[in-house]
């Protein structure tokens, strides 16, 4: 095969880099492909994907890499190449117009636009060969030629009406007024909630199945204010079976992105961070509500793999791990039992037996390492103690782990993503709440300083490869920013966070804010290479730069005694108020926020010489819907903090619905006034066995 090389060559993203070789006459997205487009008259077409991607390695092979094919694309279109992570808002954009016109979407995301970037004709995945009731791609390469060319004044036009389509798209379901939010929200979301509940196995609908992090945080929230301990079951129930499934890596630590089928058994292998960093954050408050011991255990195991596999010598955590190596998906991480006898020798069947490994395997004649019954159970049957059977399983997952690093390794798509740095970032806070050790805390401060060095300037930027920050920085990198730098200022007592999180906030407001709808657009009021701009409310794989925003104002109007960002801040919910009620599933970070309005924010201060071991002690517990500040002084620049140093003790300062409780000297008393108020008073804090 001759050897080739397009304009992707010069880019930094792993996946563009995969594609810079095929004979296609691949561009990346920027102005040489559009101009070439509109100069040349061509049709565009934009495929999009992402380096951990399954289904874009096979299309790759089957149809980007063959000569013939490339050789219609390169005569027919000009060939964009977008990598989804570093330019979200496009995939957004392309990824609504397929969905609009198939009602279905994912990646690869194949569209045609006319010269002027608009839609006309879109899909996913298409074979070499018609299958799975799909066409091939040449036929549908053929198709929009004929299309193009032939039929050009229907094809604008339908190009017309879909942009239209997606511009009112990007408002339905928004409330014209503001809806109220009343005592009964709680208990209607928790009950739409339970409607999708899969209450044998965990999680919520059927394969493929999503870890859904904010459904099940809100069932902790609501079970919290309720005594109800069905929506506790739900929600332990649900990480219980991810983290003894396949979904889980038992041996490495971390998450996998989605089980394929509904018991969390087989996982779509590859590892991303986002995932990672927001079931972390729910592991967190399942260790602080319960105190089981394996939560603490899969917080240290999934921080360690993130530190040894995820994150650069600088500081920043990397985007993903493939699913493939050596072009099979999944092939690093199953096992044959083979092996497993030859590495384990006599503590095989033991092992074997505990991780449902079989000669016949369970899953396509290989074996995917799980866990079918719960150590303690386990440990009864086999007539032995839990610490021997823990210190044999330990010494096995030891070393079929060494053996694993000798295989070939899925790829590590290495660049660094603000937003999703962010997520991490607040799930390192959320650690050392959860377990108190220093090192998370530790972890978080080192890697914001590398956030701010790396990403920070005269604007903020998105992505980060080998020394260069690239592309705008978009509203869910600036809101999941601001976001941690409230939960990093919590844990550390570091009041410059929150100047931080204050003058972000006010760039978001300034260049992303629509006064018309209330909600912020997705992309910043300067960027000129969009056709339109969205406003993303969704709470997906992750929350919605909107929610996160409406919660991030709802909680520093409280910390700088600013109205109008309340008032901002209850507007958004208002907005989606309806939808978050009936849907909650779709909008599990939006229906965090609606307890925190019914039943009010508890805002703390500490401050005095043992401001640290008290916030310590108190980070510990779980207590939702509550801001924090600490000081070893009076600090004047925050409400919260002013005239609260006394003489002779550290005090403890609540207050609740613009009132406030005399001060308290230990945070046990803290903890006691907290739940007798109204709201709590007649709660059962009763936890379902273990």
């Amino acid at each position: 095969m001759a050897a080739f090389t397009n304009h992707l060559v010069h880019e930094t993203s792993p996946y563009l880099l995969q594609h810079a070789h095929n004979p296609v006459e691949w561009y990346p997205w920027g102005e040489a492909a559009l101009n070439k487009a509109l100069s040349e008259d061509k049709p565009i077409l934009v495929s999009i994907g992402y380096a951990a991607c399954h289904w874009c390695h096979v299309m790759e092979r089957e149809s980007f890499e063959d000569e013939d094919t490339a050789a219609f694309m390169n005569e027919h279109f000009v060939n964009i190449k977008i990598d989804r992570e570093e330019r979200p808002d496009l995939d957004h954009i392309y990824m609504g117009a397929v969905q609009t016109m198939t009602g279905a979407g994912g990646w690869p995301l194949n569209v045609f636009l006319t010269p002027q970037k608009k839609p006309f004709y879109g899909g996913t995945y298409y074979p070499p060969e018609p299958a799975y009731n799909r066409p091939s791609w040449r036929q549908v390469l053929m198709g929009v030629v004929e299309a193009f060319y032939e039929r050009r004044d229907k094809l604008e036009e339908s190009a017309e009406r879909l942009t239209g389509q997606m511009v009112k798209a990007a408002g339905y379901g928004l409330n014209a007024e503001e809806t109220r939010v009343d005592d009964r929200m709680p208990d209607a979301i928790f009950q739409n909630i339970m409607l999708s509940a899969d209450t044998v196995h965990g999680g919520f609908g059927g394969a493929p199945k999503f870890p859904q992090v904010y459904v099940i945080r809100y069932l902790f929230k609501y079970y919290y204010y309720t005594g109800n301990v069905a929506a506790l079951d739900q929600a332990l129930l649900s990480l219980d079976k991810m983290i003894r499934g396949g979904i889980y890596d038992q041996l490495g630590g971390g998450f996998a992105r989605y089980a394929t089928d509904s018991e969390w058994l087989v996982p779509h292998f590859e590892k991303m961070l986002y995932d990672n960093a927001l079931l972390l954050q729910a592991v967190c408050e399942a260790f602080q509500i319960t105190g089981y011991m394996r939560y603490k255990e899969v917080i240290t195991e999934t921080l360690d793999f993130v530190q040894r596999e995820m994150m650069s010598k600088e500081g920043g955590f990397y985007t993903a791990l493939d699913a493939d190596s050596e072009g099979i998906e999944g092939k690093y991480y199953v096992w044959d039992k083979s092996e497993i006898d030859a590495l384990l020798g006599a503590d095989s069947a033991l092992f074997c037996k505990f991780y449902d490994v079989t000669g016949e395997g369970n899953w396509e004649h290989t074996n995917i390492l799980n866990i079918r019954k719960p150590a303690p159970d386990f440990a009864g049957e086999e007539g032995i103690s839990e610490l021997q059977l823990e210190e044999t399983l330990k010494k096995g997952r030891r070393c079929l782990l060494k053996a694993r690093s000798e295989r070939v390794k899925p790829l590590l798509d290495d660049k660094i993503i603000l937003g999703w740095n962010a997520l991490m970032n607040t799930g390192c806070s959320m650690a050392y709440a959860a377990t108190g050790e220093d090192r998370y805390r530790d972890l978080a401060e080192r890697n914001m300083k590398f956030i701010f060095d790396a990403f920070s300037g005269a604007s903020w930027k998105h992505s980060y490869k080998n020394g260069v920050a690239s592309n705008p920085a978009f509203l869910d990198d600036y809101a999941c920013l601001v976001e941690a730098l409230i939960h990093l200022q919590e844990v550390t007592g570091n009041q410059g966070y929150l100047e931080s999180a204050k003058e972000i906030s006010e760039v978001v407001l300034d260049d992303f804010y629509d006064d018309k709808s209330g909600l912020f657009f997705f992309t910043h009021r300067d960027q000129q290479d969009v056709i339109i701009r969205t406003r993303e409310i969704y709470d997906g794989s992750t929350p919605s730069g909107n929610s996160t925003m409406a919660l991030n104002l709802q909680c520093l109007s409280l910390i700088f005694d600013n109205i109008e960002w309340r008032r901002i801040s209850e507007k958004m919910i208002g907005s989606v108020l309806n939808m978050v009620t009936r849907y909650p599933t779709s909008f599990g970070k939006w229906a965090c926020m609606v307890t925190g309005l019914v039943y009010g924010k508890n805002e703390i201060a500490i401050v005095g010489g043992q401001y640290r071991e008290f916030s310590k002690e108190l980070l510990a517990n779980y207590l939702p819907d509550r801001v924090l500040q600490s000081s070893g002084d009076n600090n004047y620049h925050f409400p919260l903090l002013q005239n609260r140093l006394t003489d002779h003790a550290t005090g403890i300062y609540l207050c609740r619905n613009f009132a406030c409780e005399k001060p308290v000297w230990n945070i046990r008393d803290l903890l006691e006034l907290i739940d007798n108020n109204e709201v709590l008073a007649g709660r059962k804090n009763t936890i379902s066995d273990k």
